[in-house]
């Protein structure tokens, strides 16, 4: 997610890299640099969690099932939570639109594909058993998902703009 984020900003100019080079000369220089740094850091990231999907969590490269499931569940549901979140923010669907959907939904495209492209050499290095399912994860990964949607989805105020005509009745003139 953090590495295909420079290239997102990049190619949009949108988002907050695109903000951090606003006002940085060359600005078309900057910008490319961050597409590259993006790709780059982006294939770099996908080529470690394919060989480690294979190396640690003992998937065979041939079992495409399995791939299929440990891929797409995470993917889906991902893009579930994060529409769910963007559509309570107080900016609304268009946050979604803007930036939800089109950001994670290209940031996490890796569990769409990287199961076509794990190295030819890269074997399990543990058992080949299933991931045994823990109700103690799901129920922390369902309240951590709530935290997410109905906290961090509505936003977190910092600070308070008060208007300057305003402020005088806050902040009386010292004597």
């Amino acid at each position: 997610m953090g590495t295909g984020y420079f290239f997102f900003s990049g190619v949009t100019n949108f988002g907050d890299w695109a903000e951090v080079i606003a006002g940085l000369h060359a600005h078309w220089l900057w910008r490319t640099l961050l597409v590259v740094v993006g790709m780059t850091s982006y294939f770099g990231a996908v080529l470690v969690v394919r060989i480690c999907l294979v190396r640690y969590v003992g998937v065979p490269r041939n079992d495409s099932r399995r791939l299929r499931k440990l891929t797409l569940i995470p993917y889906f549901s991902t893009k579930l939570l994060e529409c769910a979140a963007g559509l309570l923010n107080p900016i609304g669907i268009q946050l979604v639109w803007q930036s939800a959907l089109p950001g994670t939904a290209g940031a996490k495209s890796e569990l769409l594909w990287l199961r076509y492209y794990i190295p030819k050499g890269t074997i399990p290095k543990r058992r080949l058993d299933s991931i045994d399912r823990s109700y103690v994860w799901i129920a922390v990964a369902v309240a951590l998902s709530l935290v997410f949607v109905f906290v961090l989805g509505r936003g977190i105020v910092l600070h308070r703009y008060i208007p300057p005509c305003s402020a005088q009745k806050f902040h009386p003139a010292p004597i």
